[in-house]
């Protein structure tokens, strides 16, 4: 399985995204260590070889412009039995709307997996698509996210979410 993969700049910084086998696989902000295994994962970083880069390169592109709320995109990420089914509850999550991690693991069937669920949100290797970002704490603080608070923050806005306590 070779891993494709395409960078590009956005809105809230440079997106790497991976496809193997016709799935998307991967959706990520670039930080230093992230580079590294992006670089692993393709010689093809920065081309569109494949109808999955491309159409997630054109999805990504309308959401970040406001003319995208809900994505088509065949996705297969990575994970424990466990993380996907936190993955799966976190797609149901509607545009512009959020979710507590404790409504997310009552959701999955688990309601005291609280702690569990916040680390499956953090290996999350499909940003956006599987949106980690509309999970907050039941007192609605967003600290915590993985790509900062700023990202949180603008993903939120950007679907209509506010609250002062952001600020």
């Amino acid at each position: 399985m070779l891993k494709q993969s395409y960078t590009f700049q956005s809105p809230i910084g440079i997106l790497t995204i991976s496809e193997a086998d016709g799935y998307l696989t991967n959706l990520f902000l670039e930080t230093e260590n992230v580079i590294l295994l992006s670089e692993k994962q393709s010689e093809h970083r920065y081309h569109l070889h494949s109808d999955v880069l491309y159409e997630t390169y054109c999805q990504i592109r309308e959401y970040f412009a406001g003319e995208r709320r809900n994505f088509t995109i065949p996705i297969k990420a990575e994970g424990t039995a466990f993380q996907k089914r936190v993955w799966e509850e976190l797609r149901k999550i509607p545009y512009g709307e959020t979710r507590s991690y404790a409504e997310i693991a009552a959701g999955i069937g688990n309601p005291k997996a609280v702690r569990a669920v916040g680390q499956a949100n953090n290996r999350n290797p499909i940003l956006i698509l599987v949106p980690c970002h509309r999970v907050i704490h039941k007192n609605g603080d967003i600290s915590g996210f993985g790509c900062g608070d700023d990202v949180k923050r603008y993903l939120l806005e950007r679907e209509g979410r506010r609250n002062e306590r952001w600020k």
